[in-house]
């Protein structure tokens, strides 16, 4: 049957079809879909993970248990899944493992844009990277192949563009496979005597796959007119490069980007004038070219920042632009990103940039935050990075400095890296203070369970992690929760903790505004007569409040009636709404 899919759903459509029997996950856009979609399937048993590296273990075993398995996670996340990746790469595996790994070029919804093709050679692990749905699809149940053959888990390397765009597709049914397990201490025990054994073993494999690189169908060259230029691509400048020039040249598409084959690549070159690789970020098969000898242009002619476009291929190939849309005859205003209107972590960010406290922030929509008006935060790096970077920051003070530091930390974030920073911080006894924004689910990434939540990835009710208990059974002796809604109550809860003498924890709590749960008071009503145009409604940066002939307005299909606003004005010109 032919459907239309996104890639990621396609992906998942794969996993079903291959057999697939265990999903384990962290939710990362763009990678985000796969499990969700997965997870539909009653035939897969699909999870979210505290964090990557519990993803990728978890799959671990359940391939070892002679299932077919799979995790999925962006391309940071598979910094924190290194660890195992590059060790199960020795083990090899029982069933298939097959790793999704999504990048975002553009940094859509990243902190950075690192090329996860690195991470296949140095872990020396096959690296499969589709170009549309159809080949997602067809990918998947390749890879699954490729790993029970050559005894290895197997990369899929998917990008924003791949994941989030719609192909037509043909399914077909499901396989299943099973496998039994065998106890065997030399495989799968990583002792260094056992893991020397080993390294052969892995280099030996990357050898076949070289060898399987230069046959496969997914590497292939697509004949040209032109022999002038010859270019080899894949995955979306794969797309760009075929739109823009059609088949004026000869294109090698690779669909596999590690191992690659070299003869081919060398036999390529020769029969072509000027070798071209088009590829987005990193200079990774150009630099396997020139490692062949070849003469080869690349990264001198495209850059190695932000995701490509047709435009951009066309015009530094020399090909003109390509038709286009028409644009709008007006410039289109700038829509800076925002909190929601009602968002529970407006009015913490509001207090701490009004103390002038020195915030370090963490992964999740609560980095908003940063954005002015509200500024509020002072560094954002990585997952689980607030707690031990203010520990760190509050150790190197030692105690010279005004204490007006802290911590802010959402709650998923938290499950997934930050419960070890806390630990750090009670076990060397560093005065911090620590805020976990908890809005009862994983905001950022389009409301994923999590441990905290007491739901499952299907929905269903399970163990529920109690955020309080857990801070203090890790030594922290001062932990509050606090309303967001609440200003005063919030200052006065973040102040006197600034106080004391010991690591504290404040856990901000408030569901996400956006909940269908969530029951919203009636809008804020603004008393045009009262206000003062003191703008002081504004600084909050919430989307429903602006100024309409120097007075305050509120847009009565955005407020929630949270009330934050009502408790800055100093005139009574905001007046809250009852529940409805």
């Amino acid at each position: 049957m032919k459907q239309l899919m996104l890639g990621n759903e396609a992906v998942a459509r794969g996993l079903y079809e291959a057999g697939c029997a265990f999903v384990s996950s962290y939710p990362g856009t763009p990678s985000t879909e796969v499990t969700e979609a997965a997870a539909k399937y009653p035939e897969i048993y699909a999870e979210w993970a505290p964090n990557e590296k519990v993803a990728m273990e978890s799959a671990f075993g359940a391939c070892l248990a002679g299932r077919r398995s799979f995790c999925g996670m962006k391309h940071v996340g598979l910094n924190v899944a290194a660890d195992p990746l590059f060790t199960i790469s020795y083990t090899g595996v029982n069933a298939g493992m097959v790793i999704c790994v999504a990048d975002d070029a553009g940094m859509h919804s990243s902190q950075n844009e690192q090329d996860s093709r690195h991470y296949a050679r140095a872990a020396k692990i096959p690296m499969l990277e589709p170009s549309d749905s159809a080949e997602a699809l067809a990918f998947t149940k390749l890879a699954y192949e490729l790993s029970e053959q050559y005894d290895t888990p197997v990369l899929l390397k998917m990008c924003t563009r791949v994941a989030h765009s719609q192909s037509v597709l043909e399914t077909g049914e499901r396989t299943e496979v099973s496998r039994f397990y065998e106890k065997n201490p030399q495989k799968y025990i990583m002792m260094p005597g056992n893991a020397k054994k080993r390294h052969p073993v892995v280099e030996a494999r990357t050898k076949a796959l070289s060898d399987w690189a230069e046959t496969c169908e997914i590497n292939r060259i697509e004949e040209g007119r032109d022999h002038s230029r010859g270019i080899i691509a894949s995955s979306t400048a794969y797309q760009y490069v075929k739109e823009v020039c059609g088949d004026q040249y000869p294109v090698m598409k690779l669909g596999m980007v590690f191992p690659m084959p070299e003869k081919k690549i060398r036999d390529f070159a020769a029969s072509v004038g000027e070798l071209i690789v088009v590829e987005e970020l990193d200079s990774f098969i150009e630099a396997h070219c020139q490692s062949l000898g070849l003469a080869v242009t690349g990264k001198s002619l495209f850059p190695c920042i932000d995701e490509f476009s047709q435009n951009l291929v066309a015009r530094l190939l020399g090909s003109g632009e390509p038709e286009s849309g028409v644009k709008l005859e007006e410039a289109i205003p700038a829509r800076p990103p925002v909190m929601c209107a009602g968002c529970p972590h407006r009015g913490l960010f509001y207090t701490l940039a009004k103390n002038k406290i020195t915030a370090l922030g963490d992964i999740g929509c609560y980095t908003l935050g940063a954005v002015p008006p509200l500024g509020a935060l002072d560094t954002t790096i990585c997952m689980g990075a607030s707690i031990s970077g203010a520990h760190g920051f509050t150790k190197a003070q030692d105690g010279k400095a005004d204490r007006k530091t802290v911590a802010v930390i959402g709650d998923s974030t938290f499950m997934h890296s930050g419960v070890t920073g806390l630990i750090n911080v009670a076990y060397n006894e560093s005065n911090t203070t620590v805020i976990i924004v908890d809005n009862s689910i994983t905001g950022m990434t389009g409301h994923q369970q999590n441990p905290t939540t007491g739901y499952n990835l299907k929905g269903d009710p399970c163990t529920k992690i109690d955020l309080e208990t857990l801070c203090r059974a890790v030594g922290i002796r001062r932990v509050r929760v606090v309303d967001p809604y609440d200003l005063r109550q919030t200052e006065e809860a973040i102040l006197e903790e600034l106080e004391t003498a010991e690591p504290s924890v404040i856990i901000s709590r408030r569901p996400c505004a956006l909940l269908k749960y969530v029951r919203h008071a009636k809008p804020v009503v603004v008393d045009s007569k009262k206000c003062r145009s003191c703008r002081l409604c504004m600084k909050v940066g919430c989307p429903a409040i602006s100024m309409k002939d120097g007075v305050a307005a509120v847009d009565h299909t955005l407020c929630t009636g949270c009330g934050v606003c009502t408790q800055l004005c100093r005139f009574d010109a905001l007046r809250a709404g009852e529940e409805v």
